[in-house]
């Protein structure tokens, strides 16, 4: 059984592993990577995530840090406008549109929008450049013994990994949650999501639209053009027996569908890539932290994909753990700078996962009054400029 020695193992090699990879790694760390699946790094692949990830404003450093930024900035969409649409009136039409504009807090746009595809192609690009980087795909955490000193990971090949820091990136199923003994909590909403690309006629002008009508938001976020046409990534979260029906209608069926509950904002949508679906849940890990471990992403806290949180949060993870890991690397992975790491980020993210649940909560009305009062609410928050920059700096995730 062969046995290899690393500051950090890391046990996910999503778009957040892949990123605390590079990031440590670009840090001077040693690292290992793992994942039970290689990333699917081609659209037109098998498995391929079709999602879009909106990096915000605050996310930026932390891809330079990890050399990822200069990959990605090519392939990206600015976020300049954030449009919430109230569509809950009798008739599917806009009722209520509001724009939060980033040119009233920053010269910057709110964020940046790439595919997730595209994101494990040049990250994984990114690692290969790193000698201190052991990317292994296809291999998982099978194991997982902690002592004071160390942690020793069993992985899913038969080998063994002495670490001093271990990093929980698996995902909402963490093996690395569940055999550091941490508890989550999780709530169920019966929804489920359709992630796909369109086309359309109408130029998106880097307009990032929620629309909301009931069963859950539809958001349209920009992408780049595509064979000479605007295009965009659709989320449509509806109740889970609907996003089934809608998944499985022929293509002339579907379009009609998500033209209808478009809106029509950007004229014809055409369907760009094939549909995926992906369930709806909020989860908190009871902590952030344990014996030689740090948990991350959404093995620490998943929501629903409203205002771009969910990676940003991600990143904050990052960020902090790396700052903790840097300013004392002697310390790499002991229970005070880990206590350390949980005390900073676990308030934070229980506010985040409270109010991301609270506005995908709104967005699920059905019954017109409570519609109405939607609409009323929304209105009334745009209306105070005050209010409205707050928000704003709020989604951002600065003050």
């Amino acid at each position: 059984m062969t046995r290899s020695t690393t500051d950090i193992l890391i046990s996910g090699g999503g778009v957040a592993g892949l990123t605390a990879a590079a990031a440590f790694g670009s840090a001077g760390f040693s690292v290992i990577c793992v994942d039970p699946e290689p990333p699917v790094t081609a659209m037109e692949a098998e498995g391929a995530d079709l999602r879009t990830t909106a990096f915000l404003q605050p996310s930026i450093p932390v891809l330079q840090a990890a050399g990822l930024w200069d990959r990605l900035e090519p392939f990206a969409a600015p976020l300049q406008v954030m449009r919430i649409i109230d569509a809950g009136g009798e008739v599917a039409e806009p009722r209520l549109t509001k724009d939060f504009n980033a040119a009233d807090i920053s010269d910057l746009p709110f964020g940046w929008n790439l595919p997730n595809w595209l994101l494990r192609r040049e990250m994984v690009a990114r690692l290969a450049e790193l000698p201190n980087v052991d990317f292994r795909p296809g291999t998982g955490t099978a194991r997982l013994l902690t002592r004071e000193a160390e942690a020793l990971v069993t992985l899913t090949d038969g080998s063994r990994v002495s670490a001093r820091l271990v990093i929980g990136a698996d995902g909402r199923n963490s093996p690395v949650r569940q055999a550091a003994g941490i508890a989550a909590r999780t709530t169920r909403y019966g929804q489920k999501a359709l992630a796909f690309a369109v086309t359309h006629l109408i130029p998106h002008q880097n307009v990032s639209t929620e629309i909301h009508r009931s069963g859950g938001p539809f958001t349209l976020v920009p992408l780049p053009d595509r064979d000479g046409l605007p295009c965009s990534a659709i989320v449509w979260m509806e109740g889970g027996p609907e996003v089934m029906r809608l998944a499985a209608l022929p293509v002339a069926e579907f379009e009609a569908a998500m033209n209808a509950r478009s809106c029509h904002i950007l004229g014809p949508l055409t369907l760009a890539s094939r549909r995926t679906v992906w369930p709806i849940i909020s989860q908190i890990a009871e902590r952030m932290s344990g014996e030689r471990v740090a948990l991350i992403a959404e093995a620490a806290h998943v929501m629903p994909p409203i205002g771009a949180q969910g990676l940003n949060m991600s990143l904050a993870d990052l960020r902090e753990l790396l700052a903790l890991c840097q300013a004392d690397p002697a310390g790499l992975g002991s229970a005070k700078m880990l206590d350390a790491y949980h005390r900073k980020r676990h308030l934070e993210v229980q506010a985040r996962v409270t109010g991301i649940d609270a506005l995908n909560r709104a967005s699920m009305m059905g019954d017109p009054a409570l519609r109405d009062l939607r609409a009323t609410a929304l209105n009334a928050l745009y209306s105070v400029a005050p209010v409205r920059k707050t928000l704003m700096r709020a989604g951002l995730g600065v003050r």
